[in-house]
């Protein structure tokens, strides 16, 4: 459905650059493995959701780049147009780079795609196996990211990294500000309690047209028996107690995304999803689209 949604979009003619939604589920997808409770039941036979992940397209250069490298990478590939110029992983947890394994002589057999990393994840990726082969074999060249510099994809796209506090065993964690010539969106899929991070979430929201954040859990009563401080995630309801002060039009600019395959308000129908929305925020979508 993503791919034709695209392709369609791509036939109208000159467009400018676009971001788009290739999933909102968490890292291990939805349904989940093992998993054979209601909240994936029926997504065993269904369509489900595909790992959290943002295309970036520029109609102009015919280009494509991915942020972050998912479980669902060929799916996700596949659905944009033009040709892939790179990925932007925001760390090293398995729903954020193990995509990259498509690159490499088992499958693509890509020739120097670009991977755009900060320090910490460009090592783990060049020393440890097999992440190390697709560098020695010349399926991706490391590019190094900088907190807070901007990159520019193309001559209408730039990238600025921004750090982040999450469980970074690996790698660094960052979000991603996206700019193009008349817009500004943020991709933040994974981040600690906002309250750890120094940097106050509100004042981004209000300085980009789309922000799709990190929506993991809808609250605290999701995974039964576990210890959620060791997976400290902003739950939705906190978030929108947070944004309450937001106005209106802030508000909507939010799109939770990275969704549990426990998380109630994947299902359009539930008091979850319908709490959000009354509150004026929204849940992102696969083919959510925000020209650039």
């Amino acid at each position: 459905m993503v791919a034709a949604l695209i392709l369609a979009a791509s036939l109208a003619g000159a467009a400018p650059p676009y971001a788009v939604v290739l999933g909102t589920a968490q890292d291990a997808g939805h349904p989940q493995a093992g998993c054979r409770k209601d909240c994936c039941v029926n997504a065993w036979s269904g369509p489900g959701h595909r790992v959290s992940a943002i295309g970036l397209v520029d109609p102009d250069s015919g280009q494509h780049w991915l942020l972050d490298a998912t479980p669902d990478f060929p799916h996700q590939q596949h659905a944009l147009p033009g040709t892939l110029a790179g990925v932007l992983p925001t760390h090293a947890h398995m729903g954020h780079y193990t995509g990259l394994m498509h690159l490499g002589r088992e499958a693509m057999g890509a020739r120097a795609v670009p991977v755009w990393t900060m320090p910490r994840m460009q090592t783990f990726l060049s020393t440890n196996g097999p992440w190390d082969q697709l560098v020695k074999l010349g399926n991706i060249v490391l590019n190094s990211l900088t907190d807070g510099v901007s990159v520019a994809l193309s001559e209408r796209l730039t990238v600025t990294p921004i750090a982040v506090p999450h469980r970074d065993e690996y790698s660094e964690t960052v979000g991603f500000l996206v700019q193009g010539p008349t817009r500004r969106v943020l991709y933040l899929p994974d981040i600690d309690k906002w309250e750890r991070w120094e940097q106050p979430i509100e004042g981004l929201v209000r300085t980009v047209d789309r922000a799709w954040l990190d929506g993991t859990f809808y609250d605290g009563d999701e995974l039964p028996g576990r210890d959620m401080s060791q997976i400290p995630h902003p739950f939705i309801v906190e978030s929108m107690a947070r944004f309450e002060a937001l106005s209106p039009r802030d508000r909507a600019r939010v799109h939770f995304t990275h969704l549990n395959h426990t998380n109630p308000a994947l299902n359009p129908a539930s008091d979850a999803r319908r709490s959000i929305e009354a509150g004026g925020f929204h849940v992102a979508e696969a083919g959510d689209r925000v020209a650039l």
